[in-house]
């Protein structure tokens, strides 16, 4: 039998000797003996993660006021049925169950001839508070952001969906050391194949630990290549509850402020909370300006160096002359002067996130200035090429959730372009469109509505009706289901 299911011994001794050799003697176990009731105890917890008031005035004070009990298993289901000592009170019957506990930061009472131990909830850790999220702003919205305690972000969902319809299930994932992730869904909304597909993916989970998103979302997609992620990610509890009213499953995980949507769909990454504040026209204005960034971020730099390199036909007499004018002192080609510079934004940009806060953001912006000055005053990058790249990254960050498949896609469409002109511009955005029209998750297209075409789901899309119809559509991404 392997320890992670070992029963619990009776004997209170045995049982705590075994605790001992499991947790290799940990300085952060507390154990705590005492006798109530007439029956030798133990109370287990672990340092820092409990409260020490709580235990002290709701837990031992009650629990050492009991007279004699005729056995340990009447001691323990006195307090189980007579006794309120706390909202959450899991039983645990073998010793992978109790630790889970223990490090979860339950108080766990074992008593002396009895082979279950009975766990009272009182968490006290320090934990970050409630902020506005960092990467997801927003002008009219809320200003609340997903904590990295996982009960905190389920209290935070259900405080805005107040309907029986939403369920929460609270499981673990990983082998070595058991994540608390959460499977969040509007049960009446969600084909019941997703939730199932959900909980299989997350089961299979052979990680030692689960320390980030980057962990989950594989196994939540294919496995295949695919340039654009097919599941969603969020760390606002307002906009992940407008994605499980439109029926998409949503997993938490205890220790990362980000929740994970599936499905994810391409268009969610040109939406945002404050277009539904806006008046519907000025919110389809927005999401044209990000459809077009996201367009200009990617292509512009390589169009510039197929059109100047080797369509110059393209070109009216004036804007050629200005190009060659301001390409002919420079010593490199376009295409190897793009890359540079290109790399050298990513370079400072990483610089910039890795910092300490108080010179990461100095470090930016004198790198930019007086790098980008230099290389154009020495000859080394011309000024066009450098105001192209410039508009190229700015329009990058009008859609940061796809800010990782847009430096990539920049780089390999430049190349394309800077190698074969706008043919090569041309096979590579074929090859891009083929993949993310082939991406899915569990039969959910992340092309849609677009491809396959569905016209009701194009209301909220390119465009965005007026709240009344939106409303009155009662729509759900169920329908994309094939």
């Amino acid at each position: 039998m392997s320890k992670a299911k070992e029963k619990l011994l009776p004997g209170l001794s045995a049982s705590l000797e075994r605790i001992g050799e499991l947790t290799g003697g940990s300085s952060d176990i507390l154990i705590n003996r005492f006798v109530t009731g007439g029956t030798d105890c133990a109370l287990i917890c672990c340092e820092g993660m409990f409260s020490t008031q709580t235990l002290a005035e709701l837990i031992l004070a009650p629990v050492t006021a009991i007279e004699d009990m005729p056995s340990a298993e009447a001691l323990l289901r006195h307090i189980q049925e007579n006794m309120l000592l706390s909202a959450d009170r899991p039983a645990a019957e073998d010793y992978d169950t109790l630790l889970h506990l223990v490090y979860s930061g339950f108080a766990v009472l074992l008593a002396d001839g009895c082979d279950r131990a009975l766990g009272f909830g009182v968490q006290g850790y320090s934990t970050r508070g409630i902020q506005e999220p960092s990467g997801e702003g927003n002008i009219m919205g809320s200003h609340e952001g997903f904590t990295e305690t996982v009960r905190t972000n389920m209290s935070m969902i259900r405080r805005r969906l107040r309907t029986p319809e939403l369920v929460m299930e609270l499981t673990t994932a990983g082998e070595g050391s058991p994540t608390d992730v959460c499977i969040c869904y509007m049960k009446d909304r969600v084909p019941d194949e997703l939730t199932a597909a959900v909980r299989r993916s997350l089961g299979s989970i052979k990680a030692e630990a689960v320390l980030s998103s980057g962990y989950i979302r594989p196994f939540l997609e294919k496995r295949r290549f695919e340039l654009f992620s097919s599941t969603g990610i969020t760390e606002r509890p307002d906009v992940l509850c407008a994605r499980l009213i439109e029926g998409r499953a949503a997993v938490l995980t205890d220790g990362i402020p980000f929740a994970v949507t599936v499905p994810g769909l391409l268009c969610e990454s040109f939406q945002t909370l404050d277009d539904y504040a806006f008046k519907p026209w000025y919110a389809t204005f927005l999401r044209w300006i990000r459809g077009i960034s996201f367009i200009l971020a990617v292509l512009l730099p390589a169009v510039y160096a197929a059109v100047v390199m080797y369509h110059k036909e393209l070109l009216n007499t004036t804007l050629f002359m200005l190009l060659a004018e301001a390409e002919r002192e420079a010593p490199l080609s376009i295409m190897t002067e793009s890359l540079m510079v290109l790399m050298m934004y990513e370079a400072i940009r990483e610089a910039g996130v890795r910092l300490p806060k108080p010179v990461g953001g100095a470090v930016s912006l004198i790198s930019g200035l007086i790098i980008g000055d230099a290389a154009v005053s020495s000859g080394l990058v011309s000024t066009p090429l450098l105001t192209m790249t410039a508009l190229a990254v700015l329009g990058g960050m009008v859609v940061p959730q796809l800010d990782p498949q847009i430096t990539v896609l920049r780089l390999g469409f430049l190349i394309a372009g800077g190698t074969l002109g706008l043919f090569g511009i041309s096979l590579l955005a074929c090859a891009v469109l083929i993949n993310v029209c082939a991406t899915e998750t569990f039969g959910f297209p992340f092309t849609a509505p677009f491809s396959p075409f569905y016209r009701k789901g194009m209301g909220d899309t390119v465009s965005r009706a007026g709240m009344r119809k939106l409303l009155r559509r009662g729509f759900t991404v169920e329908e994309y289901h094939e």
